[in-house]
C-alpha cells in the first residue's frame, strides 16, 4: 500500500527518523541536518531529509494523539524508515520532574480501546515498550552530557483538557512520572511492524501544585541542547 498523507517517495525517507508533533519544532530541528530538503508537507506533516554527520537522517512531524502518529508512522515504515526517535513534552506528574528536565521513557501506560482494538481484534494487554538499546543509549548520552533527565514510564493519554487533580493522583500512583499522548501507540505499533522506537520528552509544564508552563525561549533552548544528544544516538544505533 503507498502513503496516502505523506506523499514522498520511496527514497526521500532515511532509515533513521526523529519525529516530533509540532511542525514547528519539525522545522526548527531541520535546521540541525545537513541540506535539509523538504519533502512533505500535505496535511501539515512536514517531513525533512539530510544529513547529520554524514549520515542520512530524516525529521518528521506525527501530529497530536495515538492516531495521528499511528498513521504517520506506518507510511514513514512504507516510506523506508526503520528507526526512530520521538522527541516531544510532556507534563510532569512527580514532584521532582521539574520544568525543563528531560524524561527518557521506559514504558508508556495506555487506556485500551480504541486504536488498540482495531490491531489487535480483541481486548488485550501489549507491552507499550520502546527499543532497549535505543533507550540504553539515550541514557549514556544524557548521562555523559550532564544534562538533567529522568528515566520512567508516562501515561499516553487522548484527552489534554481531562487533567486535573485526580488525574494526576490516579497515574502518578500508578508509576507514571509524566504524562503525554502518543509514546503508547509508538512503541506498540514498532513492535508490530519490527522497528526500533524510543522516546524524548522535554517537560513543558508540571502538574503537581498548580499547572505551571514553561517560557517559549527556555523550551526552544532546551528542545537544541537536547536534539544534539538525541541526533548523536540516532545515528549511532
Amino acid at each position: 500500500m503507498n502513503p496516502v498523507h505523506i506523499l514522498a517517495k520511496r527514497g526521500e525517507v532515511a532509515e533513521r527518523v526523529l519525529i516530533a508533533g509540532d511542525p514547528g519544532r519539525v522545522k526548527f530541528l531541520s535546521n540541525f541536518l545537513e541540506e535539509p530538503k523538504l519533502v512533505n508537507e500535505n496535511r501539515g506533516y512536514l517531513l525533512y531529509t539530510g544529513k547529520y554527520k554524514g549520515i542520512e537522517v530524516s525529521v518528521a512531524t506525527h501530529g497530536i494523539g495515538g492516531p495521528s502518529i499511528g498513521i504517520v508512522l506506518e507510511e514513514l515504515i512504507m516510506l523506508g524508515g526503520k528507526k526512530f526517535i520521538r522527541y516531544g513534552t510532556a507534563g510532569g506528574l512527580v514532584d521532582n520532574v521539574k520544568i525543563g528536565d528531560y524524561v527518557i521513557v521506559t514504558g508508556a501506560s495506555y487506556n485500551q480501546g480504541g486504536l488498540f482494538y482495531q490491531y489487535m481484534r480483541e481486548y488485550a494487554s501489549v507491552a507499550a515498550t520502546p527499543d532497549f538499546e535505543i533507550t540504553r543509549e539515550l541514557v549514556n548520552a544524557f548521562s555523559s552530557q550532564g544534562l538533567p533527565y529522568h528515566v520512567g514510564n508516562v501515561f499516553s493519554s487522548d484527552a489534554f483538557y481531562a487533567e486535573d487533580e485526580s488525574f494526576v493522583s490516579r497515574w502518578a500512583s500508578k508509576g507514571n512520572i509524566a504524562v503525554e499522548m502518543e509514546c503508547a501507540t509508538l512503541f506498540f505499533l514498532s513492535k508490530m511492524k519490527g522497528v526500533r522506537s524510543g522516546a524524548v520528552m522535554v517537560v513543558s509544564d508540571t502538574l503537581t501544585g498548580g499547572t505551571k508552563w514553561i517560557t517559549k525561549e527556555e523550551l526552544e533552548e532546551r528542545v537544541s541542547k537536547g536534539a544534539k544528544v538525541i541526533l548523536d544516538v540516532l545515528i549511532k544505533v
